[in-house]
Order: structure tokens, then C-alpha cells, then sequence
């Protein structure tokens, strides 16, 4: 009796501290996250540790890491705040009237080919709703697990129960250059294209183009002659020089400037994938949002 009454007294934002902190690795930031004092945050995690006679966190350099017990907790606890915020998401919704916010997590990618048109008729639908966004920049995974946005867009693999996954976007490779390239004169041999003047996007680190790979498997390297951090100065780089890029064909599509595109001597498939989790599956804005990106998606492929 006395150890079922101990437990009793454990709510929702007890688990939700016990979250933040796995996942940050630190009761500090935890706090400065949750925007409380740190102490608040101790005594969450001392009343957890009593109730479960185990210790949760050790301390681990300037941080702290999870005992067994703790991670086993922390994916019971994901999931059991998944169906809450899911109960207490409204039984119907109207997006005329509808409240809040849809936070997403993408890359240069999306933010150029879906989020305008999404942007705009997410503002027709549901005036009232912000829209947050976020550079997934290779850590989309991390602000959907951290519950630092709703969905996540782009070419990802989130695994993990309590997480969604839809195809919504199919997109392949395609060479961008200079119109007087000699390359933009007809077909791209393999050969020609793996002694051209390359620019490479190196996603500031965080990600490797899925091109590259496939060139590795055909026993083929290229060299960068210029390495970007992203996309957002390609065409002004490229106007005028012999350079190179392989970007994906829908964003070649969405650039303004006079740039030839060209197929790739070798294709390249990209599959631009939708996540979300339990947290918001049965949230009506949510929802909604996420049938509105399909729906964008679906017409920027037609």
C-alpha cells in the first residue's frame, strides 16, 4: 500500500520534466527550456526517484546520463503524453476559428517548393494559426522526439513507435548551370559530368547529398571546386562560370533565375517524407495542417 501511495502523486508535468531532462541531458536546461527555476526541476526528479527507488540520473561530465531504468521510463512516458495530448485535443475543429500554432522542421528544400503555397493557404484557412518553422539542418528527429515542433519535412528517417510517417513529395537529382556551359549543349555523359567544375552543398556538415553516395557505389569521385553551407546564394555563385551543382529537380524548378538545368547522367530518387507523433496525431489543427502540406505537395508534383 505505502509503495502504491508513493507513486500516486506523479502527474503529467513530473513526466514531462523527466522527458525534457533525458533528452537534454541536463536539469539546467531542462529548466531554462521550461523556463522555471532549476530547484523546480530537482525536486520533480527527486519525487520520481523516491517513488521508483532508483537513482534516474548520474551525474556525466557537465551533464547527466540516464540509468536503464530511466530510459525504459522515458519511452512509457513519451508515449503515455502522446495519448493524453491527443484526449485533450479538441473532438472537432473548425480552422476559420481554430487557435495555435503549426511548428515544422524542414530544410532550403521545402522551405522553397511547399512552404509558400502552404504558408499562404494556411493563412487563408485558418487566419489565427502561427506558423513556426525551424532549420532541420540534420537534427529533424531530435526537435520532433523533443517535442520542439509538430512535423517534420525532407529526405529523413525517423524510427520509433509513437512517431507517423507519409510520403507526400518524390523527387530526384538534376545538374543547375550557366546556360553557356558547354554541358547545358546537349546530353550529360557520366564521364563529362565527373570532370566538371563542381559545387558542392555541404548542409553546413549536418547532411551528405544522397548523390554523392551513389556515385561512391558506381567507384566514382568528384571534387568540389566551391562548397556552399546551403543553397541560398547558388544561382548568383553559379551566373557566369563553368560550376556545376546537383540539386533536386523541384528545387531547380523553384528557382527564379535564367540557371539550364539538365538531367543527371545517373538517377538519383529522393523520397520527401512527412512525420509527426502521438503528441498531435488526433490534434484537429494538426491534422488538418498535415492534409494541407499533402495537398500542396501533391499539386507542386502535378
Amino acid at each position: 500500500m505505502a509503495a502504491n501511495s508513493s507513486i500516486d502523486p506523479i502527474d503529467i508535468g513530473t513526466l514531462r520534466t523527466l522527458v525534457l531532462v533525458y533528452d537534454l541531458q541536463s536539469f539546467s536546461a531542462a529548466a531554462k527550456r521550461l523556463d522555471i527555476n532549476q530547484s523546480t526541476v530537482s525536486y520533480a526528479i527527486e519525487r520520481l526517484r523516491g517513488a521508483l527507488h532508483d537513482p534516474l540520473f548520474v551525474r556525466s561530465g557537465n551533464g547527466v546520463t540516464a540509468t536503464e531504468r530511466c530510459a525504459a521510463l522515458v519511452a512509457w512516458a513519451r508515449d503515455m503524453i502522446g495519448e493524453i495530448d491527443g484526449l485533450a485535443s479538441p473532438a472537432e475543429f473548425d480552422p476559420a476559428t481554430a487557435q495555435g500554432s503549426v511548428t515544422i522542421s524542414c530544410n532550403y528544400h521545402e522551405r522553397q517548393t511547399l512552404i509558400p503555397q502552404f504558408s499562404a493557404r494556411l493563412r487563408a484557412g485558418a487566419p489565427r494559426v502561427r506558423l513556426v518553422l525551424l532549420d532541420a539542418a540534420g537534427h529533424g528527429d531530435v526537435h520532433l522526439k523533443q517535442n520542439q515542433c509538430d512535423i517534420v519535412l525532407g529526405p529523413v528517417g525517423i524510427a520509433g513507435e509513437g512517431f507517423f510517417r507519409r510520403h507526400i513529395l518524390a523527387d530526384h537529382y538534376v545538374c543547375v548551370m550557366d546556360p553557356a556551359n558547354p554541358l547545358a549543349r546537349g546530353r550529360i555523359a557520366l564521364s563529362a559530368y565527373a570532370r566538371a567544375e563542381h559545387v558542392f552543398i555541404t548542409h553546413s556538415g549536418e547532411w551528405q547529398p544522397l548523390y554523392l553516395a551513389a556515385l561512391r557505389a558506381r567507384k566514382i569521385e568528384i571534387e568540389a571546386v566551391v562548397s556552399l553551407p546551403n543553397h541560398d546564394s547558388l544561382e548568383r555563385i553559379i551566373t557566369g562560370t563553368r560550376l556545376v551543382a546537383t540539386i533536386p529537380y523541384h528545387l531547380a524548378r523553384a528557382m527564379r533565375g535564367g540557371l539550364h538545368v539538365a538531367a543527371l547522367p545517373f538517377r538519383v530518387p529522393i523520397s520527401i517524407d512527412m512525420y509527426w507523433g502521438a503528441r498531435t496525431a488526433k490534434s484537429g489543427l494538426h491534422k488538418w495542417a498535415r492534409g494541407l502540406l499533402a495537398e500542396v505537395a501533391k499539386a507542386r508534383a502535378a
